[in-house]
């Protein structure tokens, strides 16, 4: 019998498949384990510096709904995303762009429902990893466990945070657009003003919510065109209607 005709014997094929597999297992099992340590790394290990897109990102959420939430033991900080089901093409567009940059578990987010003043409400969101390079977004966000806005806000609200910000909290009010910065106080509020109109020139005014203490943002109509040219490279088409 020629080799040829030995190579293909059917116990000398099983023998050569098995070679194979266990070749291919040997190489890629180191990149497999590499992978699983990376998702596994502790968070005092996941250090900066950031690109810059990220913290804008991180800080235009911040401003609308997101939250930063430092762990026990000191392990550092993880950002948490969150909205209502409707707006689920947003909180996907999000997790897209964070996982890509390995941020976050790359699992989609799934709409979720919980009880909450007396009616059903569907929610998504999803978790940054956590990290201790982190810390300071909490230190700068949070006084005594209450969400504020820094004092130094107009370093980081760049046109990409603006943009997160208003597809995150911001919504169409007759010809301009408000943002709802209810849970912020007054101080809060004359802050984000200010640095509106020195970033990027645009006419803005707080107003009453209706509430004992409570306040939103409004940028009038005139300055609508500015910003449309401001964030549009960065708003998704089904954000776009905020801007009309």
């Amino acid at each position: 019998m020629s080799l040829w005709g030995l190579f293909f014997e059917p116990k000398m094929h099983k023998i050569v498949y098995y070679l194979i597999t266990f070749s291919f297992l040997v190489l890629i099992t180191p990149f497999v384990n590499t992978i699983s340590k990376v998702i596994r790394l502790k968070g005092i290990y996941r250090i900066g510096p950031h690109n810059k897109d990220v913290i804008s990102i991180i800080f235009g959420s911040l401003l609308g709904d997101a939250h930063a939430e430092k762990r026990e033991m000191g392990t550092g900080t993880r950002i948490s995303f969150y909205q209502e089901g409707s707006h689920i093409k947003y909180i996907l567009f999000l997790h897209n762009l964070l996982s890509k940059l390995g941020y976050c578990n790359p699992k989609i987010p799934t709409i979720r429902t919980r009880l909450g003043k007396g009616k059903i409400r569907k929610i998504a969101r999803f978790s940054t990893w956590t990290y201790t390079s982190f810390n300071w977004i909490h230190d700068l966000w949070y006084k005594n466990n209450i969400k504020c806005i820094p004092e130094c806000i107009g370093e980081y609200l760049t046109p990409l945070a603006l943009a997160i910000w208003i597809m995150d909290d911001g919504a169409k009010v007759g010809s301009g657009l408000k943002f709802a910065t209810n849970s912020y106080t007054y101080n809060d509020c004359k802050i984000l003003v200010k640095v509106l109109k020195d970033n990027f020139n645009l006419k803005v005014s707080i107003q009453s919510a209706g509430a004992k203490d409570q306040y939103i943002i409004y940028i009038w109509k005139e300055s609508m065109e500015d910003l449309r040219n401001i964030v549009s490279p960065y708003i998704i088409p089904e954000m776009k209607y905020k801007l009309l």
